[in-house]
């Protein structure tokens, strides 16, 4: 194992500015929308905006400029748009309307987000966030989200994990779903005006940037292999976040990093690419063959009681342990939030059991989720219109019914809170390049609420990009889009060919997801739930490894001109072995815990994240140099309406 640390692998750059309005973070929305230029009517179909991605940041992005009047083309590798994996999301949106007398407002929302975030988000975009949430419930509402209601009509809410209060609205457990669909409709809307123009089973593989703009995509046509270029006066990159670099997650196995990826090779600084989010509710690994885990719904801690046997090595049924005999041991070390503790301190109150010899199930590598007490309380009718479609989605893939016997669950990669850096416009640190949802990293910190993620991608592309594009539009009017046969194109195009044609010649023995499912291995181990400066550091030496046995003894079947998803693959897996290798250089080289980034050597006496905010209190937004350096530039972060404090979910 070679014997580097943080200051061999990565050199320190300048500092950047978030360009967040100054003075209170409260009014910083509403003072720079009245500062934005704006684009007159007439003016908008002469700008072309390019939207990578129709999830919900993708799909409200795209609708919203075309409703608005610009031309825009959409990129999707789906069939259709509404296949985009935000259809996963299951648990609920929150909203800081307060419709419920139980203490909740705008700014315990952005309080409850800037500590479950740990002090390592924007507290600006924490405002934001907050304000747009009361629009965003009433936009879905209206375009046909079918929110759960209340006898009375009203809109019904649930609670989620680190908040006291009801806030989180739904649909049963098919939240993401829906609101995908309304959005999908939406952006069809505008695709049939003639305001939208889709391009489906299309991968962007490379960003044009040009007279230091961001000016267009290269793509390659997923059915014929075709490779073209397509330009406009802005680019936005939608494409979601990157936690199939672990392989085994709970996203879709076609959820990539290549979009984001290309972009930061072409200048686009990364942000905190170590801030990962375990899931404390996916499905156990059964099988070490098995292709991906499953989610279960953060909404099922609502009702079920999460809990192992007392007794380390305890094989009994769950059913014949009494409750003197079990530990409910998220209720006894978390009294205050019980179950809903936040998702980081849940994962790693789980790891801990498991590693201690508590798990339960065939491997030992689970905890149980019980709904005993709830089915008692409430009756199974009641439980059936919460969860239905989450029970019998756990039934089909573990053959258990949890009507009867506990589920088991485990913690999963899930979601990434880092992302593209970008500013408080949105815009990364290449101009005309903006970012929408989980491909950015602005609004969670080191851990996000549950239920959050589909608030912040809404916000991004229904309220946010649309004001924060014509801002910079705006100064372009009369510039004509790039030329295709630009130096700038013609080079990047070539530039992806020969990517293409580098991967086919390898002429190896292996299929790309035998590298990637050793890089899962690798990622787990060294930069999981808990990370460590040895474990990092060997990590990254067998990254490093791995991809150069990738470059030797890759085998990619087939050729480029035709339907190849091994050639996809290939070129996704390449692109997380650059990925991760960044990821743990970011995590040895922030030297605290926080959030999700759960340092082994930086813990309170009661196993707890030990922050330091005297020398950490800023995001790291990474740049890759040509050569392959690391280099970190640092954004100060400071907080006025939500001071520094210590979590405490006690």
């Amino acid at each position: 194992m070679s014997s580097f640390d943080a200051d061999d692998l990565r050199t320190i750059g300048t500092p950047i500015d978030g360009n967040v309005p100054p003075g209170d973070p409260s009014r910083a929305w509403p003072n720079r929308k009245l500062d934005y230029k704006l684009v007159s009517p007439l003016n908008r179909r002469k700008f072309t905006v390019i939207v990578v991605g129709t999830g919900l940041a993708g799909a409200a992005c795209a609708a919203s400029l075309g409703e608005l009047g610009y031309h825009v083309e959409s990129f999707t590798f789906h069939d259709a748009p509404r296949r985009a994996h935000s259809v996963a999301a299951q648990g609920g949106i929150n909203a800081a309307r307060a419709r419920k007398v139980d203490n909740d407002s705008l700014d315990r929302f952005v309080k409850d987000t800037v500590k479950g975030g740990d002090f390592r988000g924007r507290e600006a975009d924490c405002f934001r966030l907050a304000e747009e949430s009361v629009r965003v419930i009433d936009h879905m509402n209206a375009i046909g989200a079918p929110f759960a209601r209340e006898y009375g009509g009203t809109l019904a809410t649930r609670s989620f994990g680190g908040v006291q209060v009801s806030r989180t609205y739904y649909t049963r457990g098919q939240t993401g779903q829906q609101l995908q669909i309304a959005s999908s409709q939406a952006l069809q809307r505008q695709i049939a005006a003639g305001t939208v123009n889709l391009h489906t089973r299309t991968e962007m593989l490379d960003l044009i940037v040009a007279d230091g703009r961001a000016q267009g995509i290269v793509t390659r046509d997923l059915v014929t292999g075709e490779i073209r270029s397509t330009t406009g006066h802005a680019v936005v990159l939608a494409s979601g976040g990157y936690g199939t670099v672990f392989h085994k997650s709970t996203l879709a196995k076609n959820s990539n990093a290549t979009a984001a990826w290309r972009a930061h090779r072409r200048g686009a600084l990364m942000a905190s690419p170590s801030f990962i989010q375990f899931h404390p509710t996916a499905l156990p690994v059964n099988s070490e063959w098995q292709s991906k885990t499953i989610l279960m719904s953060e909404s099922l801690r609502n009702d079920g009681r999460i809990w192992v046997p007392a007794q380390p090595g305890d094989s009994r049924e769950p059913g014949d342990i009494p409750d003197s005999e079990r530990d409910y041991y998220l209720e006894r070390k978390y009294p205050a939030f019980g179950n809903l503790s936040p998702r980081d301190v849940s994962s790693r109150a789980a790891r801990e059991q498991i590693d201690t010899g508590h798990g339960v199930g065939p491997l030992k590598n689970s905890v149980y989720l019980d709904f005993r007490d709830a089915l008692a309380r409430l009756g199974r009718k009641t439980i059936e219109e919460r969860y239905g479609n989450l029970f019998s989605m756990y039934r089909d893939a573990t053959s258990e019914d949890p009507y009867t016997v506990p589920m088991r669950i485990a913690p999963g990669a899930h979601f990434t809170m880092g992302g593209l850096w970008n500013d408080y416009d949105q815009m990364t640190s290449i101009p005309g390049l903006f970012v929408g949802g989980e491909a950015g990293w602005g609004y969670h910190g080191a851990n996000r609420l549950g239920a959050n993620s589909l608030l912040s991608a809404c916000v991004d592309g229904w309220f946010t990009l649309p004001y924060a594009i014509p801002n910079y539009l705006a100064p372009l009017l009369g510039t004509p889009e790039l030329s295709l046969d630009d130096e700038a194109v013609v080079s990047t195009l070539n530039d992806v060919r020969g990517r293409v044609e580098l991967l086919l010649s390898v002429g190896g023995k292996h299929g790309p997801d035998r590298f990637h499912r050793r890089l899962g291995e690798i990622l787990y181990a060294g930069c999981g739930v808990t990370r460590s400066a040895e474990g990092l550091t060997k990590a990254i030496t067998e990254i490093r490894e791995l991809r150069g046995e990738f470059w030797s003894d890759l085998r990619v079947v087939g050729t480029g001109n035709q339907f190849n998803q091994e050639l996809e693959r290939a070129g996704r897996v390449a692109d997380f072995l650059e990925l991760a290798e960044l990821m743990c250089v970011d995590a040895l080289d922030r030297d605290e815990s926080c959030g999700a980034h759960f340092r082994a050597e930086h813990q309170t006496s009661d196993g707890e994240a030990l922050r330091d905010d005297d020398r950490w209190c800023f995001v790291s937004a990474w740049e890759t140099a040509k050569d392959g350096r690391h280099i970190r530039h640092d954004e100060p972060l400071s907080f006025t309406a939500v001071p520094l404090q210590t979590r405490n979910y006690a």
